[in-house]
């Protein structure tokens, strides 16, 4: 992908994302951390609205990051980059001397660069090796190393966990028997092996690819989302100066679900339920700012078939104090 088709990249709810972190961007030098800046389409948005704003950007993937630091040259020294996964978040402030963030954003999951590129293995339309690393191809599991190794039980725990599957005891069943006759090596070969596997009435409904929360939850599994994630928003939260927001876009119910329980822990107070007066030092340091997940509406669904199971929450940080 070019710089100008990454230019093209629509953002998932731009405008709804801006929106919501701008108020906390108006202070001079006020640092904005896209912590997967991705092909740099929020973080450009962000830019534009927020001229006293200055972006760290962040992405494991350096193929990304150029096309990124190509998009956003236009905003000179107010755009720097660093690359690496979102919980070196912390390290990344403190090694470049900036201070804690007024603004902290996530757009989980892939993004078109990688969904696009055969070579990387994420898209199960296209026969690929089966790669899936977001940081490129040096180092660490591929998704044929886990269909491969992985014990059948813990091939149907991630398939169950991280893609929703409900047919996953058969799936991986299907897949250990397989690669006993010859190991995959390629995603249409994993594909067809899915697809077998599946009950006809399953294969043939609607609802998306037979495919696609295998190959998510491979994808999960490979590049150690979810643990990156649970470390990586306590993180950020505690990064977060008093008037900081945060705002978090994910893709699918086991990301969300993660999101959901640190924002609404870190915006609880810490004492009893109907204490009539709390002590400051025990209040909620956060505040949300929706009562639930926000979704694209169909306007957007429609010109953007991949924002369909996007989900926005954000909070506020509204005093100092720990974050559980």
């Amino acid at each position: 992908m070019t710089a100008t088709a990454a230019a093209r990249h629509e953002p998932v709810l731009r405008e709804r994302v801006v929106g919501l972190l701008a108020p906390a961007l108006t202070r001079p030098g006020a640092l904005f951390v896209d912590a997967t800046v991705g092909l740099g389409g929020h973080a450009e948005a962000v830019l534009d609205r927020c001229p006293e704003a200055r972006l760290l950007g962040i992405d494991r993937d350096p193929e990304a990051l150029a096309l990124a630091a190509a998009r956003l040259a236009a905003f000179g020294g107010r755009a720097e980059f660093a690359q690496a996964r979102y919980d070196a978040l912390p390290r990344l402030l403190a090694d470049r001397s900036l201070g804690r963030a007024d603004a902290v954003l996530f757009d989980l999951g892939l993004s078109s660069l990688q969904i696009d590129d055969p070579v990387r293995g994420f898209a199960y339309a296209q026969d690929a090796p089966l790669d899936m690393r977001m940081g490129g191809p040096d180092g660490g599991l591929t998704a044929a190393d886990i269909v491969n190794s992985y014990p059948v039980e813990k091939l149907a725990r991630i398939f169950r966990l991280y893609g929703d599957e409900r047919c996953a005891d058969r799936i991986a069943a299907a897949v250990a028997a397989a690669r006993e006759e010859t190991p995959f090596t390629s995603s249409a070969r994993l594909v067809a092996v899915i697809e077998a596997a599946l009950p006809a009435a399953r294969r043939f409904a609607g609802g998306g690819h037979p495919a696609k929360r295998v190959f998510q939850a491979l994808r999960i599994e490979v590049n150690d989302e979810a643990a990156a994630l649970a470390a990586a928003l306590p993180a950020a939260l505690a990064a977060l100066r008093v008037g900081g927001r945060i705002a978090v876009l994910s893709y699918h119910s086991g990301e969300d679900r993660i999101v959901k329980r640190s924002l609404a822990a870190a915006s609880r107070d810490r004492v009893p339920p109907g204490l009539v007066e709390v002590p400051t030092a025990l209040a909620a340091a956060f505040r949300l700012l929706a009562a639930g997940a926000e979704r694209p509406g169909p306007d957007e669904t429609a010109a953007n078939p991949r924002s369909a199971s996007a989900r926005l929450r954000a909070a506020e940080r509204i005093q100092e104090g720990n974050v559980r």
